[in-house]
């Protein structure tokens, strides 16, 4: 009885740091004001009227990055009916204005590109790499979501098609008021982003 009830409280412990670091994964987006490629500035409570913020991680000349751009611009347009707000943040060290503002040219952009030039918006949510999206609330602050867009592309890898649409099916799910399941979601593929030593 003594060894199993040891058994069982290692078992408890040991899950701990597991249960702690799914919690901290869906962190809360700090209230911010971002001058955008244009520059224009933004804040989050321009937004509160929307249901929620799709963001983007951008990085100029991230090969994953952009790639990526064109399926997110078609899931942008296939949405444009829902009360959503399309954003991307780019928070690279390397890239200013003018360089964000050559890129999406180049892409034709029309939305935003927020430039977190001192990365504590980034910080906040937890950004790690490029091509990273994330589902928000702007009244709570709250991330919904954050994971690839699909799984066409990895590290040196391209598939023909996707099989599976992460952030369409988050979408659908999040605006039918149910719950992503992240542990069904894998790690974006991109770019890593540098931060400052803070």
């Amino acid at each position: 009885m003594r060894k199993s009830m040891t058994l069982l409280l290692f078992s408890v412990f040991a899950l701990m740091p597991l249960v702690s670091q799914a919690d901290d994964y869906l962190k809360q987006i700090k209230e911010f004001e971002l001058e955008d490629h244009r520059g224009v500035m933004h804040s989050l409570a321009e937004y509160k009227d929307k249901d929620y913020i799709v963001m983007y991680v951008h990085g100029s000349g991230c090969p994953i990055a952009r790639l990526s751009v064109p399926t997110y611009l078609a899931i942008e347009e296939e949405y444009a009916d829902r009360n959503l707000e399309f954003l991307m943040i780019n928070a690279f060290i390397q890239d200013d204005i003018p360089r964000i503002a050559k890129e999406a040219e180049e892409f034709n952009i029309q939305f935003p590109i927020l430039k977190d030039a001192d990365q504590s918006v980034a910080r906040s949510m937890g950004v790690e790499r490029t091509a990273e999206v994330f589902i928000i609330d702007p009244r709570t602050r709250e991330i919904h979501f954050r994971g690839p867009i699909n799984d066409q592309l990895g590290y040196e890898t391209q598939r023909n098609s996707a099989s599976n649409h992460y952030l369409k099916d988050a979408l659908d799910t999040v605006l039918a008021g149910g719950s992503v399941n992240m542990n069904e979601i894998p790690d974006a593929k991109g770019c890593l982003v540098g931060f400052f030593l803070s």
